[in-house]
């Protein structure tokens, strides 16, 4: 894998509407319209209940606030919380698909003719792109290693300004799953996800590992 120089993200940085969005309407069908309420109250984000930012690719939203909503959805949720947000992710992506899919990098992604291991790459390089065209100080690696593949992110808002001795980062697991299942028409539970690094606990990425099951 290609190391790259760990990022500084500035504690303000800003994050886009559309991937904020998304999250919220994966968060509702989730949790349902008092669990969105709740979790946005708790984070500090009140401002967004009954009023969701625009579906666009402005940026309405502080990366911190992001990561802060994240923290208070698994507190929401408690013991459930891993799988929580897991559920939420994949929900999200498939929101992302139907909404904003230019956003997600998959617009117009002819995937029928190709191969299933060419259409997981394509899927993961399209979310690389619609990543690192919209946020600014994105910065993803994608690799094939030996059959597995690595999806490395540089600048993982979820995990900003949060400290853990363990990964926080399965909301990101959730739509790495869906987006597998989005390439190959299987069911996402035909694929494990692994977060190995987090810039939450110390690491200089969030890198994850992602292989078909069987």
């Amino acid at each position: 894998m290609t190391h790259y120089e760990p990022i500084n993200i500035p504690d303000d940085a800003p994050y886009i509407n559309a991937l904020f969005y998304q999250t919220m309407q994966g968060i509702e069908e989730v949790l349902g319209s008092n669990g969105l309420k709740a979790v946005l109250q708790s984070s500090g984000l009140e401002r967004y209940v009954n009023n969701p930012p625009p579906n666009d690719l402005a940026s309405g939203i502080a990366a911190r606030e992001f990561a802060q909503l994240n923290a208070a959805i698994e507190v929401f949720t408690g013991r459930a919380g891993k799988g929580m947000l897991q559920r939420i992710g994949r929900a999200a992506f498939r929101w992302g698909i139907k909404e904003q899919s230019s956003a997600m990098g998959l617009a117009g992604l002819a995937l029928k003719a190709l191969p299933q291991r060419l259409r997981m790459r394509a899927v993961l390089l399209g979310i690389r792109k619609g990543l690192m065209d919209t946020v600014p100080y994105g910065l993803i690696d994608v690799r094939d290693e030996d059959g597995t593949f690595v999806f490395t992110d540089y600048a993982c808002v979820i995990c900003h300004m949060r400290h853990d001795d363990k990964p926080l980062c399965h909301m990101y697991i959730g739509t790495l799953s869906e987006a597998m299942a989005y390439a190959t028409g299987k069911d996402f539970r035909q694929f494990e996800v692994i977060e190995t690094h987090c810039r939450g606990k110390g690491d200089g990425y969030c890198r994850f590992e992602i292989r078909e099951k069987g």
